[in-house]
């Protein structure tokens, strides 16, 4: 480590310290503020605030950087086409759409980012589809089903920075948690008084298959998560134009009328409603004519792109894939196959507690889990199509 002296660690931790008290002045009774910031294990001062402090150990991650390669609708969308919706961009919108609507709220925009750019950070490789691929086969194992939520909290609490996990405030391990962009709720009051135990009881519960529901404990973590579905929605309509899934018109008039034609109208419309109705207020809400008019525009999507065939191509594929993965892997492991991947590519990077205090299945589930799509079909290839060559 380079050795910094005292008086500069000094001065910047005074400088910090008096912006982090003039900015944290000025925001609403409803925020979050640093001195509310707790981890689990305490660690030495950092001249940034707690929050920031978060969201840069978010952005150095490696689960971070992969986001890049994993599919937000479209399988292979930077691929087919750079101007689609891949995660990273739809990561990033909703931390703008967050920003934005917690600026005229005046929350805590620190904890808003950190919370927005680490809310997907487990969507497995080939997004929703993956998803439910990978949990049957969880199931199947006995480590319960895989949720991209809770395996988000996971890589930031146990698989990140070699295993020894990030250490991130409760409140932003909290807004990972609580975040469920398949929800349609009109209005999200924060639950204050959580624990660390509630999370772990949602977590056995929903892994175990119990349809149960958490609120976040803060405020911004309701803006986040309510701006997942602001991001996502007349984006992927969008994307659906651009490869000719549907056409503009198909979009029922009425919702044009309400919401707009174009993803720039949507946004704006269901932006200002939040603002509007949650200003001053102890919660983050839509009002009723738009909170409808969203839900039947999920409808659509759900109807017209999710489900779509098109969509779909390969789907028997990639779930075949999941599965000849997690078993080959699976058997690596059992047989002490160093030579494998998941030895040279995840494992040999981790600290001894990640190996001793996790089941071969959740290492396979950790490693298939973080891939992206690129990758998962490049190693489906090794391990299926046999090597042409003499010895």
């Amino acid at each position: 480590m380079p050795h910094i002296p005292k008086h500069i660690d000094a001065f910047f931790a005074d400088i910090t310290q008096k912006i982090i008290e003039e900015t944290e002045a000025n925001l609403s009774p409803e925020a979050t503020r640093s001195t509310d910031a707790w981890r689990r294990y305490p660690e030495a001062p950092d001249p940034r605030s707690p929050f920031a402090l978060d969201r840069d150990r978010i952005l150095y991650s490696g689960a971070f950087r992969r986001y890049a390669g994993k599919t937000q609708v479209i399988y292979f969308a930077s691929v087919l086409d750079e101007m689609l919706t891949s995660r990273i961009i739809h990561t990033l919108s909703v931390s703008q759409v967050a920003r934005t609507i917690g600026k005229f709220l005046r929350l805590n925009q620190e904890l808003i980012d950190a919370i927005a750019l680490s809310h997907d950070l487990g969507h497995s490789p080939f997004g929703h589809d993956g998803e439910k691929f990978l949990s049957e086969i969880c199931e199947e194992h006995g480590i319960g089903q895989y949720h991209h939520h809770i395996q988000s909290l996971h890589i930031v609490d146990r698989v990140a920075k070699r295993g020894r996990g990030l250490n991130l405030t409760f409140q932003v391990r909290d807004g990972i948690l609580s975040h469920d962009g398949e929800v349609h709720n009109q209005q999200l009051v924060p639950q204050r008084n959580k624990t660390e135990e509630d999370l772990q009881q949602y977590i056995r519960r929903k892994k175990a298959g119990e349809n149960v529901e958490m609120m976040p404990a803060t405020m911004e973590g309701c803006v986040m998560r309510i701006s997942d579905t602001i991001a996502y929605i007349g984006q992927d309509i969008e994307d659906a134009i651009r490869i000719g899934i549907i056409k503009r018109e198909d979009i029922p008039k009425e919702l044009q009328e309400k919401l707009g034609r174009t993803n720039g109208e949507i946004m704006d419309v269901l932006i200002k409603d939040v603002i509007y109705n949650s200003f001053e207020k102890p919660y983050v809400c839509f009002s009723e004519e738009i909170s409808d008019a969203l839900l039947q525009l999920k409808r659509f999507n759900y109807e017209k792109i999710y489900y779509n065939p098109r969509i779909k191509r390969d789907h028997d594929k990639i779930q075949r894939g999941f599965r000849i993965l997690f078993d080959h892997f699976l058997n690596d492991l059992k047989n002490n196959r160093k030579e494998s991947r998941i030895f040279k590519d995840f494992l040999a990077t981790k600290v001894p507690e990640y190996w001793e205090t996790t089941s071969d299945a959740e290492k396979v589930r950790d490693f298939i889990g973080g891939m992206t799509d690129r990758y998962f079909v490049e190693v489906l290839k090794e391990v299926t199509v046999p090597e042409m060559k003499l010895l």
